[in-house]
């Protein structure tokens, strides 16, 4: 259909949430699936635009390209105005923000190996060389912050989906206990849920509590950790909120 239209075929996906949420591992199960080959980019490895150009334009098709931390990797973030609320504040900001720049320009002057790509230069791959392109591709970025990227660089028509992949639901925990333990039910399920309707634990953290820790450990001592490791989560947000 694609190459009858003249249209090329391809994608582009925003995949944001905190750390440790399945952000790589979705991509990589994505260019599994699909029997794709990954190009990761790390575009602060890359100085100029046209060198950014060059490397992509040889990507070939049937490809993933990732560019993860996006809002890391440049200075690609948008500039949002915020209103302070009094005089002291905004006085605050000022200072902090100046001493932000500061910090940046020394940086800079030290490390000249810091990429010259710009936000332009990429959106221009993105609509233009990528778009005049034949072949299958899909492109992701990933950031644990979504509200700090440019509204021009994750449009629909460029990113045209955006994925949030948040922290641990009881039905995320159930697959996991599947995958880790071969358990569809137990007892301390109940306990689980309801410490993860009230705390924010990554899949990560989840798996990581539930993996034995020595051969023959039995699921219940396997849950038992995770329950401890949820309700100790509990109490420092607790005590952040408190402070």
């Amino acid at each position: 259909y694609y190459a009858r239209i003249g249209k090329p075929w391809k994608r582009g996906y925003l995949l944001y949430g905190p750390p440790g949420t399945g952000k790589s591992s979705l991509v990589a199960a994505i260019a599994n699936f699909l029997k794709y080959d990954i190009y990761d980019i790390e575009l602060t490895n890359v100085k100029p635009n046209a060198e950014l150009r060059k490397l992509l334009i040889g990507i070939t098709s049937k490809s993933v390209v990732v560019i993860e931390d996006i809002d890391c990797s440049l200075d690609l973030t948008g500039q949002r105005k915020t209103n302070l609320e009094n005089g002291k504040e905004k006085e605050e900001m000022n200072q902090v923000v100046a001493s932000l720049h500061e910090l940046k320009s020394e940086a800079a002057t030290e490390n000249q190996k810091i990429s010259q790509v710009t936000l332009s230069g990429l959106l221009n791959f993105i609509d233009g060389i990528w778009s005049a392109s034949p072949g299958e591709r899909l492109i992701i970025f990933t950031t644990n912050y979504a509200e700090r990227l440019n509204h021009a660089l994750i449009r629909r028509g460029r990113m045209d989906m955006h994925i949030e992949l948040s922290y641990c639901g009881f039905d995320g925990f159930k697959i996991l206990a599947m995958n880790y333990l071969n358990l569809e039910s137990h007892f301390l399920f109940e306990t689980i849920r309801s410490l993860l309707e009230e705390t924010n634990m990554t899949p990560a953290d989840v798996a990581e509590n539930l993996m034995p820790k020595v051969a023959n450990e039995d699921v219940e001592t396997s849950l038992e950790r995770l329950i401890q490791a949820l309700r100790s989560c509990k109490e420092e947000a607790e005590k952040k909120r408190r402070d």
